[in-house]
């Protein structure tokens, strides 16, 4: 046994060094043994090619790359890199596209201090796997080709909720499907044309919000009527105008889906100046808002129920928006719901963006409508996350995690408050908060289950079959359809690959309605529900980019290829240049000369009555009995001449043939010169 020792080693600095000092470095004890076995294990990977990089908290990556035999290089830094990409500052603040908690890097467990001696040894080794949580930590433009990274350049055209929201609107061109049936509508309000939009989307939710309060609150307010005293009711010549400004509206609307408001003048069919609007609007928050008492007639209730039926039809949002007209205001560029609020009324949407200039001039912030009505779990509103993989965006290759968690809000659901522990479900958030007492005691302290618990409880409710039909295919659709209108714009570099969360929330009929895409979703263990599902998915994800790598028939685990494109095989270049191939012809040649272009035509000899005469007696006989007995007959109609086929003529010919691959220079046998020019000179 070699006895360990540590030593000293004294480090003088420089004579012009004012006053003098010295630095003691104290070098860890190194065993032979050990040192033989680190040279022979890094040997081996480096041959190989196993050498990985991982920046951030990620003990499960490295611990199953070290069980496949591969090495870390480890970095100088935490969260920096020598191959990192410059960004701006705003950029760094705001990255936007990743979920995860502060990344700092823990303390690792290391005894033998094995590892640390092998990232020694390559450290000037090329790196072949990288894993980080910062897409800009790696300069993708410099990797060669057989080195593999975990994130895609260019891929905030959907993960982040501006780019979300504006590349799902060009959905038609990639697939028949409507954005509207499975993402709620969205606006960036500092852009000014979608600002109008919204504005024009708000007035007519106001509208469809009232026709709806009155078929669903009418009898309600009956009952309280009965049962203890009211204040008088407005005048109901308003409350008549304000609906059958509400029907106007949306009949206006219908018209406009189906083209018949093109030849309509606005002369004769105005719409509402900027002034009735107000006034509409704010009587809309005195009913709607504040519960003013109403009396209707049942004529109008009628007319409300038919214009919402037919509104069903082309309105695939009608149900979830409710009748509070409630919006959700988002940073367009942030994580983890920073900066989320949630408003119901016009001014106070419109005075986030008018007030800061800066925000209007970027459009970072974005409104979405607010899904009112969604599926509850004992009175508490949550979200599902749920992980997919792409492995290729050319061609686009999507791969689906069967497993998910759901996590909730601390607060019971209410719609009197727009407090973000009601209505935000972001576990960033939740884990400040402490649960209401009111809330139902199944759900647990932590705010998380698992979707085995969701599907036991949809069960228990008689929801046997929807998690497997309506759940899980609605978020492949959507997921797929995502991917679908970013995939000529993120980089596809091959030997690339990327983990993303989708926050998915359900409406009551368990329709999943996606509400963002999150690029290096946490991974941090903060609950049981977590620890077990984020350590299976990055095992999962490794087996999918680098067992099957090796072997096609590897196992996935729990990951399910749910979307792969065609590929479409490229005809190779062959370029345009083309060159003659001939033959010589046997024999000699059976064509006339060819006679001087030049020469001029025959002299005329004699009058025109000499050549007809001269004509007619080279004619045969039989033609000319032929002619004197047409001219015999008297005004009679002949019948038409019988076509007779043509006659062919034996000529000599040669095959042009033209080969796939193309020479510059014409390749002509000498022997076959003569008789080729001479065929192409007979062709003019």
């Amino acid at each position: 046994m070699v006895q360990q020792c540590q030593s000293q080693v004294e480090i003088k600095t420089l004579q012009n060094t004012s006053p003098p000092c010295r630095y003691i470095v104290h070098l860890p004890a190194l065993n032979p043994e050990r040192l033989k076995t680190a040279k022979a294990i890094v040997e081996k990977t480096v041959k190989l090619h196993k050498v990985f990089s991982v920046q951030g908290p990620y003990p499960v990556i490295r611990a199953s790359l070290r069980a496949r035999g591969w090495v870390e290089k480890r970095t100088c830094r935490p969260g920096l890199h020598m191959y990192a990409r410059p960004v701006k500052e705003d950029r760094c603040n705001e990255a936007g596209d990743s979920d995860g908690d502060d990344d700092d890097v823990k303390q690792e467990q290391d005894p033998d201090r094995l590892y640390s001696l092998m990232s020694r040894l390559v450290r000037n080794e090329m790196v072949y796997f990288y894993w980080t949580n910062k897409r800009d930590a790696i300069n993708t433009s410099i990797l060669q080709k057989e080195q593999m990274i975990n994130h895609f350049a260019k891929a905030g055209s959907f993960t982040t909720k501006v780019g979300l929201c504006v590349n799902l609107r060009s959905l038609h061109w990639f697939d028949s499907a409507d954005p509207d049936t499975f993402f709620p509508r969205c606006y960036r309000l500092g852009a000014r044309d979608e600002k109008h939009a919204f504005i024009e989307d708000y007035r007519k939710t106001a509208c469809t919000s009232l026709l709806k309060y009155v078929v669903e609150g009418v009898h309600q307010l009956q009952e309280e009527k009965k049962n203890k005293h009211v204040q008088k009711p407005p005048d109901p010549v308003i409350v008549s105008k304000m609906i059958n400004t509400a029907l106007k509206v949306c009949q206006d609307f219908l018209e406009s889906l189906e083209h018949a408001d093109i030849d309509t003048s606005l002369e004769t069919n105005p719409s509402l100046a900027k002034e009735e609007w107000g006034e509409f609007i704010d009587n809309y928050y005195l009913l709607v808002h504040d519960g003013a008492q109403i009396e209707i007639s049942n004529h109008l209730v009628t007319c409300c129920k038919a214009m919402l039926q037919r509104l069903a039809e082309v309105c695939p949002q009608l149900d979830t928006d409710g009748i509070h007209n409630i919006w959700i205001i988002k940073p367009g560029a942030k994580s983890r719901g920073r900066g989320i609020k949630c408003a119901k009324r016009l001014d106070q949407i419109l005075s986030l963006v008018d007030s800061d200039p800066a925000v209007i001039k970027e459009s970072k912030w974005v409104v979405q409508k607010y899904l009112e009505r969604p599926f509850l779990v004992e009175g508490t509103k949550f979200d599902v996350r749920q992980w997919f993989l792409v492995t290729d965006w050319n061609p686009l290759t999507v791969w689906f995690y069967k497993k998910c968690y759901l996590r909730f809000s601390t607060q019971p659901y209410s719609l009197d408050t727009m407090d973000n522990s009601v209505h935000l479900c972001n576990n960033s958030i939740q884990k400040h908060l402490r649960p209401s007492h009111q809330r139902h005691p199944c759900i647990p302290e932590d705010n998380m289950w698992s979707d085995e618990q969701f599907m036991t409880f949809l069960s228990g409710r008689g929801y046997n079959v929807q998690w497997e039909n309506v759940v899980v295919p609605g978020m492949k659709k959507a997921v797929i359809h995502a991917l679908q209108t970013a995939q000529d714009l993120v980089d596809s570099r091959k030997n690339t690959f990327e983990l993303y969360g989708a926050d998915f929330m359900l409406g009551r009929d368990l329709h999943p309605w996606l509400i963002e895409i999150n690029a290096s979703p946490t991974m941090a263990p903060s609950t049981p529900i977590t620890a077990r599902l984020c350590a299976a998915v990055q095992e999962d994800t490794l087996r999918v980019v680098l067992d099957r790598k090796v072997d096609r028939s590897a196992e996935t685990g729990d990951f399910e290829l749910i979307y792969q494109q065609a590929t479409v095989d490229i005809p190779q270049y062959v370029g345009v240049n083309l060159f003659i191939e001939g033959f010589q012809l046997k024999g000699g040649c059976l064509l006339p000369p060819v006679k001087p272009l030049n020469r001029s035509a025959p002299k005329y000899r004699g009058t025109k009555k000499e050549m007809a005469t001269e004509k007619i007696k080279s004619l045969p006989k039989v033609v000319k009995s032929a002619n004197t007995a047409v001219k015999n007959i008297p005004n009679r109609i002949l019948p038409p001449p019988v076509p007779q086929p043509p006659v062919p003529i034996p000529i000599e010919t040669f095959t042009l043939h033209l080969p796939k691959t193309a020479h510059r220079s014409i390749h002509l046998p000498l022997d076959a010169c003569s008789h080729s020019v001479f065929l192409w000179r007979r062709g003019l």
